[in-house]
Parts: structure tokens; sequence; C-alpha cells
């Protein structure tokens, strides 16, 4: 790519993640939070003044918009090409302050606003393949939201390019921003008749030049239990400690077959992201995922049954 490209590239990016688009869980909302109007307005205004047609920000909180074909070639497909704005709510994305580290020289990166937090190329042998090359990271305290604001700004950068250059023949190209992919609800709503593609590609993935052509499904599952507080001083025979109960249920969990820290591949697993509680009552969020349904099913199905043989003891 051009070097004008790529420092266009790089000054998007740069931009976009410093605008705080923090997905949440929790929320009913569309979208999850209304932050992420931040960047989808901003791509709004920026893909109208760079000439792009039929943008659209939808109800639903899409961001559409189309480059028109250069081509009129018949049966060329429209291509859709997707990528989402919000960023996980598992760790803070305000105030995040992008560092560029020009010819990375293969040594431990410490992060200057928690000199703790150090990224080394021996716990990260990705890290070791990208000597010489410009690194961006997050200062220590936040998120970068790499996820997705880089492909955010592949496409806007791309649209950018190819808008000011016509006579690169091309299809149709549909570009669409989601919000809440990372809260599972990144294309919940997109009706497909408003995307109007032919085929679709998501860019949301990690090594140069490598296409997904499949993916697991999952869901989320949440395990309350309830127990009875009563002042230990008078608890005999009385007290039932919610927290005791989630740590036997997490002792019944398969050892080492569905945990993802175990699995590789096409592998599922049930995974206990977060725990959360007191005497009286506790929470276990847990993921599940696998590449066939019936397999997700099980998943689901054997946390049931654990569940039920605590309940029962």
């Amino acid at each position: 790519m051009d070097t004008a490209y790529l420092n266009e590239l790089e000054a998007r990016f740069l931009r976009y993640v410093q605008i705080d688009t923090e997905s949440d869980e929790l929320s009913e909302a569309v979208p999850s939070t209304a932050k992420q109007y931040d960047l989808l307005h901003l791509l709004e205004n920026e893909l109208k003044a760079m000439g792009a047609s039929d943008v659209r920000l939808m109800d639903y909180a899409c961001l559409l918009a189309t480059i028109p074909a250069t081509v009129t070639t018949q049966n060329v497909p429209t291509v859709a090409l997707l990528a989402h704005v919000d960023t996980a709510p598992a760790f803070s994305g305000t105030g995040v302050k992008p560092i560029v580290h020009r010819a990375y020289d293969g040594e431990p990166i410490i992060l200057p606003d928690d000199p703790t937090q150090v990224i080394d190329k021996e716990a990260y042998p990705f890290l070791g393949e990208k000597v010489g090359e410009d690194i961006v990271t997050a200062s220590g305290t936040t998120l970068l939201g790499a996820d997705d604001k880089a492909g955010v700004a592949i496409l806007m950068t791309l649209a950018a390019h190819l808008l000011a250059n016509p006579q690169i023949p091309h299809g149709t190209l549909r570009l669409c921003f989601t919000p809440d992919e990372e809260v599972g609800h990144g294309v919940t709503h997109l009706k497909l008749e408003d995307l109007g593609a032919d085929v679709a590609y998501t860019l949301d993935g990690s090594n140069p030049g490598e296409i997904t052509v499949e993916s697991f499904s999952a869901d989320k599952a949440l395990v309350r239990i309830e127990g009875i507080s009563i002042h230990p001083g008078t608890a005999k025979d009385k007290m039932v400690n919610a927290l005791h109960l989630a740590a036997q249920l997490i002792d019944m969990l398969p050892e080492r077959s569905l945990r993802p820290e175990c699995t590789e591949g096409r592998e599922g697993f049930l995974h206990l992201h977060q725990l959360n509680g007191t005497t009286a009552s506790a929470d276990l969020h847990f993921i599940l995922r696998d590449f066939t349904l019936e397999g997700l099913q099980a998943h689901g199905a054997l946390l049931r049954q654990l569940c039920d043989t605590l309940q029962a003891i």
C-alpha cells in the first residue's frame, strides 16, 4: 500500500480509538451504550464528506453506506464489508492514549501509565514476528480498542481511496458499521434487505491475509445461587453460604476437557468468566461455545445437570 494511505490508516485508527465506545452486556438498550453513537455519527459525517452514497444511520444503530460500482459488467456481486464500533466491557475504554512504537526493536514494551503492564515477545511469540514494524499499544490503564477499530479504520481508508480514484475497477460495495458485537448483539437487528449484498466479509480477524470461513456458535449462561445469610454468631444449622455453593459448582466442572485454556481448534468449551456475590447470593457468568449446535446444547445441558445435582445435595 502507498505510504500516504498507510499514514491515513494510522491517523484514522489513532483518532478512532480515543473515542470511548465501550458496550454494556447488562443493558437492553440499542445500542447498549449511547456513547457508541459518538463514533457512529463521526463516521456518518466522514462518509458523507468523502462522497459515499446512501449513507444511513439506522434506528437499530447500524451505519450503512455505498461505494458505487465503477464497472458495468453484469453479474458482479455486491460485496458488503462490516466492522463493529464497540469495545469490550471487560476493561475500560475511557481515556485511551495510543502509543506508536516505531520500528519495534524486539525488547519488552513497558506501558508508561502502569509499568507493571509489560508486553513481551517471550509471553506473546507473535510479537517476535513484528520486529522492525510499527506497533500501536495503549498506555497501560485502558484497552486500546483495536478490536475492532482497526477494522473500522481499514474500511474508512478503503472508502476514501476508492471514492477518490474512480478509475479503479470494482463492483458495488456496501459498508456496515455495527454496535454491540462485544456483548453478542453485533448483527442482532441488522436486516439483510437493508444490507443489500450478495456476500459479506467482516474485518475483525488477526493475521494479514487470513480469511475465516466458519465460526463457533455461542451462548451465555447466568447461574444465580440464593443462600441464607444469618449472623455468623448464630449460624449453626441455619446459614447457607452462597459463595461456598458457588465454589462447589466450580469444583464440579469438568477438570480439563471443557476449559478454554485446555482446548484448541474446533473444540468447544464452557468458560466461567465472572463470579461475584456474598453469603446471601452469588452470580456465576459463563460463556458456552461450540462449532456445532448439538455441542452447544450439550454444554448447556451439562451446566443445568450440575446445578440440579448441587441443588439436590
